[in-house]
């Protein structure tokens, strides 16, 4: 089994083009077209988990932040990053990213950690747009069941928890063909109309070469009428953030007990206690400031993220509890994540944790 074939499988489920525009999630370095000996998951690419890759035999180092961000000019020895591409480079290892295009759908970074504190009624903080477009097409009547089928199957037609989702319409249809095109129905050089049906469905953008090639095998004219158009409509299961409830209202401090405890944090630090009862959560793994309002906005009790500058807690405004957990420890459940895909699918070869703590902030 190749590299690719891991890769394609990690990207129909969580797709590059959901990742935000300042990332670099995908591919970072190595040759997709390698057999896979095995793979490591790790939070981050540190010289530590390439060590331990190497010793593991694995040749595809997944992890949840990318290696490199930012264009590099040189490579050598003297910064961590450039040893890690020249090792990686010398053993024939693969280094991936899934960040935050994992965080930005519905059951990733934020939907673990909501689902590990028990919250229910979740829903993105901030949907994104421009990531579901529009297909209508002509199919005669006869064969319009078929081909609504494979565009189903292909994809389309999923609406939030809905799927198999489309609307039809019936009219006339008319064409003539030329001497030399082989018409499905009709006489070349004659004027044919034929009762067709219009379909409508919606679709995730990224699926769309997989949706139009089973448009075209199953359609049964030779030329097939059809149109695609972006749609401005927000994506609800695609966004930052993820806000939810707690079953029953919670103490404050019976609430704060309950991160430490199944977050395995050590430490929280939060803005003053504004709200004793505990019921609507906003959570944002990673660095969530910008999100500070939209949780304001949404009237959540408290808001569970990271990276929060000395100024970011004066937003709170006396009407929110801004909680910071920790930047590592909002994201450590990434790897359960990608292991818990991964292993649903692929039997052949090792999938391994990484036992290393690649958080770079010590307590004292």
């Amino acid at each position: 089994m190749k590299i690719k074939e891991v890769i394609k499988y990690l990207e129909d489920i969580v797709p590059l083009t959901y990742q935000e525009s300042y990332d670099n999630s995908g591919l970072i370095l190595g040759d997709k077209d390698l057999d896979i000996k095995g793979v490591l998951i790790s939070l981050d690419c540190t010289e530590e988990v390439l060590d331990e890759a190497i010793k593991t035999n694995s040749n595809l180092i997944i992890s949840h932040h990318p290696i490199i961000f930012n264009a590099i000019k040189k490579i050598n020895v003297t910064s961590y990053t450039d040893r890690i591409i020249i090792k990686a480079i010398k053993n024939d290892i693969a280094i991936y990213a899934l960040h935050t295009n994992l965080d930005n759908i519905l059951h990733g970074v934020n939907g673990k950690i909501a689902s590990i504190l028990g919250l229910s009624s979740c829903n993105v903080m901030l949907p994104k747009k421009d990531t579901l477009k529009y297909l209508v097409v002509y199919c005669p009547l006869a064969k319009s069941e078929k081909l609504k089928k494979a565009l189903f199957s292909a994809g389309a037609g999923s609406v939030g928890n809905y799927d198999q989702c489309s609307f039809t319409s019936t009219g006339k249809g008319s064409f003539r063909p030329n001497k030399d095109a082989k018409p499905y129905i009709g006489k070349a050089e004659f004027l044919h109309t034929e009762e067709e049906e219009r379909i409508e469905v919606i679709y995730p953008a990224f699926k769309e070469t997989n949706i139009i090639q089973e448009l075209k095998n199953n359609h049964p004219y030779e030329e097939v009428a059809y149109q695609t158009y972006m749609i401005s409509n927000f994506n609800k299961s695609i966004g930052s953030g993820i806000i939810g409830s707690i079953k029953s209202s919670m103490n404050i401090n019976s609430f704060l007990k309950l991160i430490k405890d199944k977050l395995s944090v050590e430490y929280i630090k939060h803005t003053n206690i504004v709200k004793h009862k505990i019921k609507k959560v906003a959570i944002c793994g990673g660095s969530g400031s910008f999100l500070i309002q939209k949780a304001i906005d949404l009237n959540a009790d408290v808001f569970i993220s990271s990276d929060f500058k000395y100024h970011d807690y004066f937003l709170a405004n006396k009407k929110i509890i801004i909680i910071d957990i920790g930047h590592y420890e909002s994201e450590q459940f990434t790897k359960d994540l990608i292991y818990d895909m991964l292993t649903k699918k692929f039997t052949k070869f090792a999938v391994q944790l990484s036992k290393i703590n690649t958080n770079p902030i010590n307590y004292f």
